[in-house]
């Protein structure tokens, strides 16, 4: 049952994209803390989706529509008066992007104007949190880990639209919000993984849906690097920015990296070893033929997290790996989605907890 204490009880809260895998879990951690959430976004794109194996429109409110439709993003937001706003409605896939471009565009960059734009425009929003991606930057395959305040970039049309969504929300938080008017955050997380992700050209939903069916995995880029992080290490630093803002610390409306301790910055074929063991298989293959263009090396400095949130991840990757495959194990053998989610949220929640012991924070 939801809590009726605490500092999301009674909140009410936006979530664009709430059918998509991380916006599904946000949804359901923010109904689990006594949220008053209502999520705006399209149908799932997957099947199976997350959304429909908790059954999440049964806690939340559903409006289904396009944050590429401007009059549609301010009729909600007008129509359910939330008090905060967590932006996670986009087009996610890197591969995909380079086949809709204009789509990708349209959805990652137009879509963030509509919902800030809007935000202007209907009162008592109080705060609005705006994921992007650690592929926002300027990826100069170096070994340095980018910092918030390098260059937004990108090589494909996914990273580069989301480079430009950064742009705009630097540009509208300075324009409109800068003392009045919602408090305005960007958060750039690592590779997120956990259980009910089902996206296409994704490793550990390849490596499922492979484990699932008896087959090999096919593996594109097996010495690519990428900060792994479990779906909920990410979404507490969310939640932890969007209660300041909430608080009133203006001083937290800027952009935050979250990504995994440094040495959990792990090659693609270190994450396959260790999924594969952990299903008792073993061997994949390598797909044939040319491939689109994606980084080789990306980290992320979460300094800033950690020194002026106290945010750090609570989870090693060999954990956060145990609980995807835990999940998936789960619901494959007859299990019920929504009550392993509940009791990893509540796992997880436990654990953050005793980390942030004594620093004041809730989570």
């Amino acid at each position: 049952m939801p809590v009726k204490a605490g500092p999301w009880a009674g909140r009410r809260v936006l979530v664009t994209g709430h059918t998509g895998f991380k916006g599904g879990w946000l949804a359901l951690w923010l109904n689990q803390m006594g949220a008053e959430v209502t999520g705006f976004a399209l149908p799932a794109a997957t099947d199976p989706s997350f959304f429909e194996q908790v059954r999440l429109a049964e806690l939340v409110r559903h409006i289904e529509g396009d944050v590429r439709d401007a009059a549609a993003v301010e009729a909600a937001i007008a129509q359910c008066r939330p008090e905060v706003i967590f932006h996670l409605a986009a087009q996610p896939l890197v591969r995909y992007s380079y086949v809709e471009p204009v789509e990708t565009y349209a959805t990652n960059v137009m879509g963030t104007v509509h919902v800030l734009d809007a935000c202007r425009r209907v009162a008592r929003v109080e705060a609005v949190v705006c994921i992007t991606t650690d592929k926002c930057y300027e990826n100069r395959e170096w070994v340095w880990p980018y910092r918030e305040s390098d260059p937004m970039g990108g090589h494909d049309p996914y990273s580069s639209s989301k480079g430009a969504a950064e742009i705009v929300i630097a540009g509208y938080r300075r324009s409109y919000f800068q003392n009045r008017g919602p408090a305005v955050a960007s958060v750039r997380a690592g590779n997120v993984i956990g259980g009910g992700d089902w996206a296409l050209d994704r490793l550990l939903p390849d490596i499922v849906r492979a484990m699932l069916a008896g087959e090999r995995p096919l593996i594109r880029a097996p010495g690519s690097i990428r900060p792994w992080q479990h779906v909920l290490e990410a979404l507490s630093g969310y939640l932890l920015i969007a209660e300041r803002l909430l608080g009133g610390d203006r001083s937290t409306a800027t952009a935050y990296n979250f990504g995994p301790s440094d040495d959990d910055a792990q090659p693609v074929s270190w994450v396959v070893e260790r999924m594969l063991a952990q299903w008792g298989a073993e061997g994949w293959d390598h797909p044939h033929g040319e491939q689109p263009h994606e980084a080789v090396l990306l980290r992320l400095d979460c300094s800033k997290a950690r020194s002026e949130l106290g945010w750090r991840p609570a989870l090693r990757l060999e954990e956060a790996l145990a609980r995807v495959t835990e999940w998936h194990r789960h619901v494959a053998s007859g299990g019920n989605a929504r009550e392993i989610s509940m009791e990893q949220l509540k796992g997880y929640r436990d654990v953050r907890s005793k980390l942030m012991a004594g620093q004041g924070i809730s989570v």
